[in-house]
């Protein structure tokens, strides 16, 4: 998908600065986004994410930096920099006394009309078909956000922008909605959507953007972060937890075993010596009774980005997609 851009980008924000009164929402963020990717912006609740999506909305402007969709800014194209672009922010809301149907008919005569057969189509691509005459009122939560899609997916966009889409789905929920976006993709479409959970952009994005207190504390490729990432840790206890120790101080100099404040262990190192240190464990006759993931390397990489002290444990990674000046303005 990030391998077949073109030369235009489809969000390109450049040295973006929100501020309400003394708190800087956003601090001299630049992102850009290239067509036919899923992008993610990872961070914290109040990281400022939203903020960002409402300025490439335009439901809020800047205070200083620009942003592009498609080369098109408010300033020279007004409401005409939305051409292509649909999502949400927040949740999407709907009349609960109306069917799923009736939603979307109302919303496509709000944007100016699309034929009949669109809104079965849309219907189809969120697997709400079936349900369509059902009112909202009856919709679970994760039923809702499929329409919401759906009602982005009206006006056929290039640009599809979801903030938070899985937020408080239950895990099949969760599990439909990360095929959807998948599926979108796959179809062509550039998709921009916000999260809190490391593995929803882990396993759907292309490239991400970690934002920690309004600023950049990543930006890159997911397989620029998984190289960044620390050797997991897993929550370790035996049967003979002494001996567990002098075992991986005698024998497994990459493996660092301590102990946990809670009880038992936790072994720190790269996955193949971990294995190599279990293997020994049962050979030298030991039960082991506990080996559990305390979290993914990545989930770990996350809380060292967005901790406050962030800066002094990485710095972020560079990535600029804009073209030369001057080409596709």
């Amino acid at each position: 998908m990030a391998g077949d851009m073109h030369t235009e980008l489809a969000v390109d924000a450049v040295d973006v600065t929100k501020r309400y009164g003394q708190l800087v929402a956003v601090d001299h963020l630049s992102l850009q986004v290239a067509q036919g990717e899923i992008y993610g912006v990872l961070g914290p609740n109040g990281a400022g994410k939203t903020t960002l999506l409402r300025m490439l909305f335009g439901l809020i402007r800047p205070d200083s930096g620009s942003v592009r969709l498609f080369g098109r800014t408010w300033a020279d194209s007004g409401v005409g920099v939305l051409d292509g672009v649909a999502g949400f922010i927040e949740s999407p809301k709907f009349y609960p006394y109306l069917t799923g149907k009736q939603n979307l008919e109302g919303l496509a005569l709000l944007d100016g009309g699309v034929p009949r057969s669109r809104i079965g189509e849309v219907l189809d691509v969120v697997d709400l078909t079936g349900r369509e005459n059902d009112k909202v009122d009856g919709y679970s939560y994760g039923m809702r956000q499929r329409l919401g899609v759906a009602a982005s997916l009206l006006r056929e966009p290039r640009l599809l922008v979801l903030d938070e889409p899985a937020n408080g789905l239950d895990p099949a929920g969760i599990r439909d909605m990360r095929a959807l976006v998948k599926r979108l993709a796959a179809s062509g479409l550039t998709v921009l959507l916000s999260s809190h959970h490391m593995e929803e952009v882990e396993e759907i994005c292309d490239n991400v953007t970690i934002m920690t207190t309004g600023k950049v504390a990543f930006h890159g490729s997911i397989g620029e972060l998984r190289a960044m990432a620390p050797d997991p840790g897993h929550l370790l206890s035996t049967s003979d937890d002494v001996r567990a120790r002098d075992i991986a101080r005698d024998r497994h100099p990459n493996v660092a075993v301590e102990p946990d404040p809670e009880g038992g262990l936790v072994a720190i190192g790269p996955r193949e010596a971990l294995s190599r240190y279990v293997a020994d464990l049962v050979r030298a006759d030991l039960q082991l009774l506990e080996f559990t993931p305390t979290q993914t390397p990545l989930e770990a990489l996350f809380f060292m980005l967005t901790d406050a002290d962030a800066e002094d444990v990485v710095r972020p990674r560079a990535r600029s997609l804009r073209p030369e000046a001057g080409a596709g303005r």
